[in-house]
């Protein structure tokens, strides 16, 4: 007998998690699919975890700051097993909280893989369950290459498995993940050598960022070869991993190799043909605005879409859509413009907006730029004079704030308050009328001239 619903979300991620507890507060029967750890990706191996291992790492940096302000620490000794346990039990008791609270909602969990029979149907383990609506959301796994021996490296999922400290450590890739992990590892004490396919770190990000994080991480003794294709792998006789690439060049003696290439979308096993979905070339589910696919009463959510794949854009989204279909809020959907991020690189970065290139690109000779780079108060006194970097992007007479670009200490907490106002058009103008806090690194950015 075929159990029915008004929702069945597939994925107990950020995205699936957010529409089902939305649909239960509207009184809906709800049920979630899923076939790991409840809280996807960012709970388990994504930003929770790595957060805690950026902490970590900003504590590394604290400790060799300290000298500057009076401090002599003679002898620090790091327990990376110590800081791997306590991360561990934290995300399990969020694991174990979601439990809880699927069954104080009354949403009833069901483990397994889902498979579509029909548009209205999935199995799980045999059984089958129905829905009026179907929300798709299964999130995304690390690629890995096919290149000879990349199965001798890690994911950023593997990354969470280690028990030590790597010696060294090569990182594939030049987005935010190689970024993220590159830092840690470097900061805890690892000999890091990031090995990026063409030439910038970032490359969608403003340039201003790139460029700046660019000197950060050569300062902190981070070595970057640019344009370096990986074609194989070797695991040498001494146990450690010889990297060959393309132009011919070997680097050898690495402990592990990190592949951080980009993520694809787990939609290889929900047999989507069977509810007549598509889906691109690259195995994600295109939606319109309202996250409705090709078929009434399917809908995905999350990084299944490819569109900014952030855990609070998830949430927003899937929160968003169960107002739309059982609060009576017709219009409501997610705009995917100005949504603001962090990198936790180190020094970390926050950008919310248009980047210069872009918003030239689209506004023209309308566009004007203030910008800033200067050292900290904090970095005054520590013996790397760490630079702090801001770019206001403003358009039109009036100067409305279309990007904001910030990499620096405090970076990561100070842009929600900026992504509010920019969300609200707020102008060159504004900012500047605003009072200044003194003295912060904030302050800058309603100062700038």
């Amino acid at each position: 007998m075929t159990q029915h619903y008004d929702l069945i979300a597939i994925g107990g991620g950020s995205g699936g998690l957010s529409a089902a507890e939305r649909a239960a507060r509207y009184g809906k029967k709800c049920a979630v699919i899923e076939k790991g750890p409840l809280g996807g990706t960012c709970v388990n191996v994504g930003c929770v975890p790595k957060k805690v291992m950026w902490l970590g790492a900003s504590i590394a940096h604290t400790i060799e700051n300290a000298a500057g302000y009076g401090f002599s620490i003679a002898a620090v000794d790091f327990d990376w097993a110590k800081l791997k346990q306590a991360r561990d039990d934290y995300v399990h008791g969020i694991n174990d909280w979601y439990h809880t609270y699927l069954a104080d909602s009354n949403i009833d969990e069901i483990v397994g893989t889902a498979r579509f029979v029909d548009a209205k149907t999935v199995e799980v383990g045999g059984e089958h369950y129905s829905a009026d609506h179907i929300v798709v959301a299964p999130g995304g796994a690390p690629v890995v290459p096919d290149s000879e021996g990349a199965e001798l490296g890690i994911t950023s999922d593997g990354f969470f498995e280690l028990d030590a400290l790597p010696r060294r450590v090569a990182v594939v890739g030049s987005g935010y993940i190689a970024v993220e992990l590159a830092g840690m590892l470097n900061a805890l004490g690892a000999d890091v050598t990031m090995l990026l396919r063409r030439e910038h770190l970032l490359r969608n990000f403003d340039a201003m960022l790139r460029e700046n994080l660019m000197e950060e991480m050569l300062g902190d003794g981070i070595d970057i070869l640019a344009r370096t294709q990986v074609t194989r792998v070797v695991r040498e006789a001494s146990g450690s991993l010889c990297i060959e690439c393309e132009n011919g060049q070997r680097l050898e003696g690495f402990d592990k190799l990190i592949w951080a290439i980009g993520r694809e979308p787990l939609t290889a096993e929900l047999n989507l043909e069977a509810a007549g979905v598509t889906r691109d070339g690259g195995g994600y589910i295109r939606t319109d605005k309202f996250q409705q696919t090709n078929v009434e009463g399917i809908y995905a959510i999350g990084d299944v879409t490819g569109q900014a794949q952030l855990t609070p854009v998830a949430i927003a989204a899937g929160r968003r859509l169960s107002d739309r279909l059982f609060g009576g809020m017709t219009d409501r959907y997610l705009p995917y413009e100005n949504i603001a991020t962090v990198v936790f690189s180190h020094p970390p970065i926050g950008t919310v907006g248009l980047t210069e290139s872009v918003a030239r690109d689209t506004h023209g000779e309308s566009v004007k730029v203030y910008q800033t780079r200067f050292t900290a108060m904090y970095n005054v006194f520590t013996e790397r004079k760490q630079k702090t970097a801001m770019k206001l992007v403003t358009v039109g007479a009036q100067e409305k704030v279309v990007g904001c670009h910030i990499i620096g200490p405090g970076a990561d907490e100070m842009l929600q308050g900026f992504a509010v106002a920019i969300r609200m058009g707020a102008t060159k103008r504004d900012l500047d009328d605003t009072v200044a806090i003194h003295p912060t690194i904030a302050e800058e950015l309603v100062t700038m001239r």
